[in-house]
């Protein structure tokens, strides 16, 4: 076997199919791919039993430089490639670029090009972009090398392996042995890979954005379509919850708007409806619904919140093997939902690197909250509007857009909010009884006219005006 591919993983589930599907997308295929996972508590393991890897080795008291030689002990490859379990080759030329330098028998060691990804922060990029640039360097006395992207000899690594006892940069401390031994290292810029982060912290923000603005303009990539990439390899599933037997307007169930919905969003794979109905089961599925399932009754109390009812349903598709990379929620009484409404907060979660996104109106009108009895005021007050701060209102069951790690711990959000604001004001109309079902049949009645319909899904002309009334 010609190379070892030593993957180190820790929590990895937002990156390692991505990683794994660019490394067996390879043009060169003789190789194997060891795991190192650090104790991972999340779906990473479960995501790797998806692709053919037979050798997992995990590791305890984690220490990069042993972690590393744990993997290249169970190594039959002529050539170790360490990869970050978050890194992704951006092509397939990656590993049989990596292997280009070796003719020279010298040559101990290559590591390969790192770019920054849509959402990686300012400091990182400008990291990144001034390290890993666009020119192949021999080097005799430097011994910068970077273990996230590399290849090695394995018969100059038997001789002089990693130290398993330092905490940081083992990649240095070595790179700096062999060289001193006589070796050379190689820097490879056609092997790259995306790395979210970068080699250092960051610094002045203000001043990192100004230079990578620079650099950017130079270099003639903004790295704004990078994300792309990592879209087209997720799993991206749409959840609708549903208690009981599906209301209808104008003839249609609420549960087909919200499949419908679903169905036509570019960017989700499969559409799943949780219920608690084996009627609506049944209904669901005829409907256009990938998969549904009849969940517990008892998460249909009316003190039990959607996400115990949100994390059962993940759960039980993680049993069927099906491990989404993010996860939307749809509640059925949204049925305005705008066309791209799902897929551009998809697109957005991703490019931004967002947690969670979810959409909201701006409220310029006075905000109360009561407190003991008493009223208070939690805007900003008697403010100019063009002068107040925004405060968003946001609307979970229109779209929720989230990550799997959130949902298994019952919080559904992340830390990493972002928000994404809704201008049709019809689009937030939610139908939850039988009093609302009458305005919505009303209210397209008189402006039937001015919705351009396809079965199950409407989308407002933006020249209507309806009054509330």
């Amino acid at each position: 076997m010609k190379a070892s591919l030593i993957i180190r993983t820790r929590n990895e589930e937002r990156w390692i199919s991505s990683c794994l599907k660019s490394v067996f997308a390879q043009d060169y295929k003789d190789f194997e791919v060891i795991i190192v996972d650090n104790q991972s508590t999340d779906s990473t393991l479960a995501k790797v039993a998806q692709f053919p890897i037979e050798k997992i080795v995990h590791c305890q008291n984690y220490i990069p430089g042993r972690s590393l030689n744990l993997g290249i002990a169970k190594a039959e490859g002529e050539f170790i490639v360490c990869l970050s379990g978050h890194c992704i080759p951006t092509n397939e030329k990656w590993l049989g670029n990596l292997l280009l330098d070796f003719d020279d028998p010298d040559v101990a060691g290559v590591y390969g090009r790192q770019e920054p990804l849509s959402f990686t922060s300012p400091a990182d990029k400008r990291d990144l972009m001034l390290v890993f640039g666009p020119e192949r360097r021999i080097q005799k006395k430097d011994s910068f090398f970077h273990n996230a992207n590399s290849m090695i000899r394995k018969s100059v690594l038997d001789k002089i392996p990693f130290d398993d006892k330092v905490t940081n940069i083992e990649d240095r401390v070595w790179a700096q042995e062999i060289l001193n031994q006589g070796y050379k290292i190689v820097y490879e810029p056609s092997a790259s890979v995306y790395h979210y982060h970068g080699i250092h912290q960051d610094g002045n923000i203000q001043r990192c954005t100004n230079v990578v603005k620079i650099m950017e303009n130079l270099a003639g990539n903004t790295y704004e379509k990078n994300h792309m990439t990592m879209l087209d390899d997720m799993n991206i599933t749409a959840i609708i919850p549903i208690k009981g037997k599906s209301r209808s307007i104008s003839g249609v169930p609420l549960l087909q708007y919200a499949i419908n919905s679903a169905r036509t969003a570019k960017y989700i794979d499969s559409v799943v409806v949780s219920s608690d109905n084996s009627q609506t089961v049944d209904a669901a599925r005829k409907m256009g619904a990938d998969m549904a399932f009849l969940r517990e009754q008892a998460l249909s109390k009316d003190y039990v919140g959607l996400e115990k009812v949100y994390k059962y349903t993940l759960l039980q598709l993680e049993k069927s093997g099906i491990l989404p990379d993010i996860v939307v929620f749809l509640e059925i009484t949204y049925p305005f939902r705008d066309e791209g409404l799902i897929d551009n907060m998809i697109d957005r979660l991703v490019y931004k690197g967002l947690d969670t996104i979810l959409p909201a109106r701006i409220e310029n009108n006075a905000i109360w909250l009561e407190e003991e009895g008493e009223m208070k005021r939690i805007d900003e007050g008697f403010v100019p509007r063009q002068y107040k701060r925004p405060v968003y209102l946001t609307y979970k069951g229109l779209c929720c857009v989230t990550r799997p790690e959130f949902i298994r711990s019952e919080e559904v959000f992340g830390e990493n909010i972002g928000v994404y604001k809704v201008d049709n004001p019809y689009s937030c109309l939610e139908i939850r009884n039988e009093r609302n079902l009458d305005h919505p049949d009303m209210l397209l009645k008189k402006i039937r006219e001015g919705w351009r319909k396809r079965p199950g899904s409407l989308t407002l002309n933006p020249d209507m005006h309806v009054s509330n009334g």
